[in-house]
């Protein structure tokens, strides 16, 4: 495994970004349509195709993802992304129609120093094609893609991702775009709030400050449906605190989660490797 979203088998990830404009997009791909839905926290949404995930509605499985920054500007990056599948033949069948499903979300990134002066159009569509064309298993992390302009509040943002799997070879893995108002440091640092879920010292090793005890949260697994997604994903939100200071704004932080329909790629598992980790305990009941 290479710690990447990409450990799932079927998903691919592809980046575009501008470097003038300070600004990008970043695709998550599925080689076949996959099981979805979305849990949208904050005072400041901005994504596209929301509603369509509610449980209520008709469509359950999507084609691909797609991150970007630009504010509502780059909303637009779905519709790249949706172009690209269009070219491949992708896409919900009504008929002899075929509509790409491709949600997505944004960030706000017009005051990172770029050039946002344009023109007519915004580049987000064009960018979303060219991330989407260019998805593969192995992809960039850090300053690139929808991370190109993110930042926190002390350091530079950016694309993440992890990957985790249980002792039975079940798979769990997350890709995020960090554009945050918080600080994923105690306070100026060296010490980074995700240090009780480091793996192989990529944290530098350094642990919490002395007398600093985390939390944990364990989840039982089961077998995960369209409303099962819904609920991973509303679970899902709970890394967040573990990593950033502060979390709860008035502006916008989400989670789709997603899975093949086949086997259940869920965060509860992830828990239970995280736990392990942690204390060395094998034998633990999670309930």
């Amino acid at each position: 495994m290479k710690n990447l979203l990409t450990d799932i088998s079927g998903v691919r990830v592809g980046h575009a970004d501008d470097p003038r404009v300070a600004s990008g997009a970043t695709a998550v791909i599925f080689d076949k349509p996959a099981v979805a839905a979305i849990d949208v926290r904050g005072g400041g949404p901005g994504i596209r195709e929301g509603a369509l995930l509610d449980l209520a509605n008709t469509v359950e499985r999507i084609d691909a993802l797609v991150l970007a920054g630009g504010s509502a500007f780059g909303l637009e990056a779905g519709g790249g992304v949706q172009a690209w599948l269009a070219e491949q033949g992708r896409g919900f069948a009504i008929g002899d129609a075929v509509i790409p499903i491709v949600p997505g979300a944004i960030m706000f990134d017009l005051l990172n120093g770029g050039d946002k002066a344009w023109g007519r159009f915004a580049p987000y569509r064009e960018l979303g094609y060219a991330a989407a064309a260019a998805a593969a298993t192995d992809f960039a992390l850090g300053s690139v893609g929808a991370g190109l302009g993110a930042t926190t509040a002390n350091f530079k943002g950016g694309i993440g991702s992890a990957s985790a799997a249980t002792p039975g070879g079940v798979r769990v893995a997350a890709l995020a775009a960090v554009n945050a108002v918080g600080s994923v440091t105690v306070g100026d640092g060296p010490w980074f709030w995700a240090a009780p879920f480091e793996i192989d010292g990529e944290y530098g090793g350094r642990g919490l400050p002395p007398s600093f005890t985390p939390d944990i949260v364990l989840e039982r697994p089961h077998q995960l449906l369209h409303k099962g997604a819904l609920v991973l994903a509303r679970q899902s939100t709970h890394g967040y605190p573990h990593v950033l200071r502060d979390v709860h704004r008035d502006f916008m932080w989400l989670w789709f989660f997603v899975h093949d329909g086949i086997i259940p790629y869920i965060a509860h598992h992830a828990n239970r490797v995280v736990y392990r980790r942690l204390t060395g305990d094998e034998d633990h009941d999670f309930c």
